[in-house]
C-alpha cells in the first residue's frame, strides 16, 4: 500500500531544496507576488480573498529561514519501493502512481530550475501520438507552477495551476483599461455574468489551448533534432535562453496552436493569447498583432490565417539559424545570440 504522507513529504522537500536553490534569483517583484499565491496555495485560501498582512510577513520570514537550512541537501529519493526512486525518473514513478489515481512530473525549467510536482490524477489520454496527464488537486509542489510542460515525452497540464493563473490575470485587469485583448477574452466568456461559470468554460478552454502548444512543442522537437535541445541545456545567458524559448514558442504555435485555434473558430482563446504576447515574443513577432487588429476591425481571420501560415518555415528557419550560430562556436555563442536579438530577428516582419 502506498504510504501517502510520506511520499507528500518527500515530494515537497524537494520542491523546499529547489526554491532554496532558485527562488532568490527572480527579481524582487516577481518573488513577492509568486510567494503570495504559493502561501494562498499553502493555506487553501480561496481566490480573491485578502491575505492576512502580518501572517504572510511570518510566513514568509520563516520560509526564507527553512531555505537557509535545506538549501546544501540532496534531493531525497521517492519512497516508493525499497531503495527509492530518483525523483527525477518520473516514467518510473508515474508507472506506480497512476493505478493509485495519482500523477507526479518533474524536470528542468527556465535557467534549468528542477520543478517537482505530485498531484491527484484527473485524466490520461493521448493526443497526436503523445500522452497528455492532467492534473487536479495539488497534493505538493514548488513555488513557480508551469500550467502545462513536456516532461520526458509527456504532456502534463496542472488545471489548479490553469485556474490560479486566470484568476490573477482577471485580478490584474480588473485595474487596467478594459477594452484590451485580455478583455475581450474575459468578455468572451461572460466573467461579468458569473465569474465562477466563467471561470471554469475559460479554464476548459484555455487549457485546450495549452495542450496544443505543448503538441507543437513536440512537432518543433522533431523538426530541430537534438542539436536544438543541446543548445539550450548549455546556454548560460539568460536573454539568449529567452530568445531561443521565445523562437520555438513561436514556431510552435505556428505549426499547431494558431492554425487550430483559427480553424475551430475559437474565439476567446484567439483573444487570450495575444493578450499574453509580451516582452521579447511580441517584439519578435510585430505582424501577429497588427493581424490581430485587422480581424478586430474587420470580423475576417483571412489576414491572420495568412501570417501564421508563413510564420512556419519562417520560426523554422529562424531556429536553425540559432542553432547553426550556436553549434559553430559554442564558447562565444552566448553572445552571437545575444546580438542576433538585435539584429537579424529584430523585429520579424511578414
Amino acid at each position: 500500500m502506498l504510504e501517502l504522507s510520506a511520499l507528500i513529504d518527500t515530494v515537497q522537500k524537494n520542491c523546499t531544496i529547489a526554491d532554496a536553490r532558485h527562488a532568490r534569483d527572480m527579481t524582487m517583484c516577481t518573488f513577492l507576488l509568486e510567494m503570495r499565491e504559493y502561501y494562498r496555495w499553502e493555506m487553501e485560501i480561496p481566490y480573491g480573498a485578502r491575505l492576512p498582512k502580518d501572517e504572510l510577513g511570518d510566513w514568509l520570514n520563516a520560509r526564507e529561514s527553512l531555505w537557509d537550512t535545506v538549501e546544501e541537501e540532496d534531493f531525497a529519493p521517492l519512497p516508493l519501493n525499497e531503495a527509492g526512486i530518483d525523483p527525477f525518473e518520473a516514467d518510473d514513478i508515474n508507472r506506480a502512481l497512476i493505478p493509485q489515481g495519482l500523477v507526479y512530473s518533474s524536470g528542468l525549467g527556465h535557467f534549468r530550475k528542477p520543478h517537482f510536482v505530485l498531484a491527484e490524477l484527473k485524466r490520461a489520454e493521448m493526443r497526436d501520438g503523445v500522452q497528455v496527464l492532467v492534473a487536479g488537486c495539488e497534493y505538493a509542489r514548488d513555488l513557480i507552477a508551469p500550467p502545462a510542460a513536456m516532461r520526458d515525452g509527456a504532456i502534463f497540464l496542472r488545471m489548479d495551476a490553469v485556474r490560479r493563473l486566470l484568476w490573477n490575470k482577471y485580478e490584474e485587469w480588473q485595474w487596467k483599461e478594459k477594452d484590451t485583448a485580455l478583455g475581450r477574452a474575459f468578455a468572451h466568456y461572460d466573467f461579468e455574468r458569473d465569474i465562477d461559470r466563467g471561470l471554469d468554460r475559460m479554464a476548459e478552454a484555455e487549457s485546450e489551448a495549452m495542450i496544443l502548444h505543448e503538441i507543437g512543442e513536440a512537432r518543433a522537437e522533431t523538426l530541430l533534432g537534438e542539436d536544438w535541445n543541446a543548445m539550450l541545456g548549455h546556454l548560460n545567458s539568460r536573454h539568449a535562453e529567452l530568445l531561443a524559448r521565445a523562437v520555438r514558442d513561436h514556431l510552435a504555435d505556428c505549426l499547431i496552436t494558431l492554425p487550430t485555434l483559427l480553424e475551430r473558430e475559437a474565439v476567446g482563446s484567439l483573444h487570450f493569447y495575444l493578450a499574453n504576447l509580451s516582452g521579447l515574443r511580441r517584439a519578435l513577432f510585430p505582424a501577429l498583432p497588427q493581424a490581430y487588429d485587422a480581424w478586430l476591425g474587420s470580423g475576417d481571420t483571412a489576414r491572420l490565417t495568412s501570417v501564421v501560415k508563413a510564420a512556419e518555415s519562417h520560426w523554422l528557419d529562424a531556429a536553425r539559424l540559432l542553432t547553426t550560430t550556436y553549434h559553430r562556436d559554442p564558447a562565444q555563442a552566448n553572445a552571437q545570440l545575444n546580438a542576433l536579438a538585435s539584429g537579424d530577428l529584430a523585429g520579424l516582419r511578414l
